[in-house]
């Protein structure tokens, strides 16, 4: 490929794109190739135990997810960014999570939803390339298509998968998220991570819900973020005790992790909690409208889950709680809600508060 008839250095121009990704505000930039044969493996044995729960869309697009130059065409390289998220130290947040009154909501969800800042930010990266190379194939990602994200970082060199399947930096923990630019050029490779979990099992006994069914294998059907957040309707009773004060997502096996020390607090305002959602009451957001609802997480992730699935989680919460007279009342002020699932979280929320 050249542009003005001049050859591109195509070394150089990946030395280009990392300092142009700092500069834009990832914290890392990889390049790897598209070979995911690895990955397809695990990823078909891990759909055939039915671990996906009724994430559908895991299985729905075939070979795409695994193959990049199915989803892209013409795709030969991907660039690989990420991005810190923490805007308060882990020990906040398991501060956080131990106060049963309180809620807890994941620290990637309580800012700004993620999706629009970092899909910004690589298009900006886009655009530079295309300035330096002429036009050029490429799409970019951010969670938003079958791409499988973490094995495509782990070999672009942005970490190792734990335990808990997430992606591990010895310099960040797994607190970050993940972009991707699928590409035609032909970019030098950057060699992948290795691992560094060793015998250590924490994030596995630390799973409320023991949802790390074995190292690197995550039944999601047990996960405490798939129960808040992609499951519907009722959730099963033998996981609502162990659900605690958890209402939209799980860091507990983050937490765990010793890598987690290592986190970076992050720079970017957008990712600073809203509306106070980093440390709000239980029985406080258990108050708010729909309408109150859909206008305090406009743009935020929590948002997508929606007002039923809302009150169900808090009802756990709450059945979870101290309790007393003020929260039993405003359960009861809900027994008659028009959504039978809130009902029937909030009878159990009843009977766990009122057994004690």
């Amino acid at each position: 490929m050249t542009k003005n008839n001049q050859p591109i250095d195509y070394d150089q121009l990946a030395l280009t794109i990392k300092q142009w990704g700092q500069e834009l505000g990832f914290q890392q930039v990889g390049i790897t190739d598209i070979d995911l044969s690895k990955a397809e493996s695990s990823l078909q044995a891990w759909l055939e135990k039915g671990f996906h729960g009724e994430m559908a869309y895991m299985a729905r697009h075939g070979t795409k997810r695994s193959r990049p130059e199915e989803l892209h065409p013409g795709t030969i390289r991907i660039i690989c960014v990420r991005m810190n998220y923490l805007t308060a130290t882990p020990e906040h947040a398991r501060a956080l999570r131990d106060n049963t009154d309180t809620a807890y909501i994941s620290r990637y969800a309580v800012g700004r939803d993620y999706h629009k800042l970092l899909r910004k930010r690589i298009q900006q990266l886009a655009i530079k390339i295309r300035e330096a190379t002429g036009p050029f194939g490429h799409r970019l990602f951010v969670d938003s298509a079958p791409v499988m994200e973490r094995p495509l970082a782990a070999k672009a060199g942005l970490g190792w998968q734990g335990k808990h399947s997430n992606l591990l930096n010895r310099n960040a923990g797994s607190w970050f998220f993940l972009g991707e630019l699928y590409t035609d050029l032909p970019l030098p490779i950057d060699p992948p991570a290795t691992g560094h979990c060793g015998k250590c099992t924490d994030c596995i006994d630390a799973c409320p819900t023991q949802a790390i069914v074995a190292p690197y294998q995550v039944d999601a059907r047990r996960c405490i973020s798939y129960l808040t957040i992609e499951l519907k309707g009722s959730i099963p009773v033998k996981f609502r005790t162990s659900i605690g004060n958890r209402i939209f997502g799980c860091d507990d096996c983050q937490l765990a992790c010793p890598w987690s020390r290592f986190a970076q607090i992050s720079n970017e305002s957008d990712f600073n909690p809203r509306h106070g959602l980093d440390s709000e009451q239980l029985i406080n957001l258990f108050d708010w409208s729909e309408d109150q609802f859909l206008k305090r997480t406009e743009g935020m992730p929590i948002r997508r889950i929606g007002h039923e699935q809302w009150l169900r989680n808090i009802a756990i919460g709450l059945g979870n709680s101290t309790g007393g007279a003020t929260v039993i009342n405003h359960l009861n002020a809900k027994r008659e809600h028009p959504s039978e699932v809130v009902r029937e979280h909030v009878k159990w929320a009843l009977l766990q508060l009122l057994a004690e």
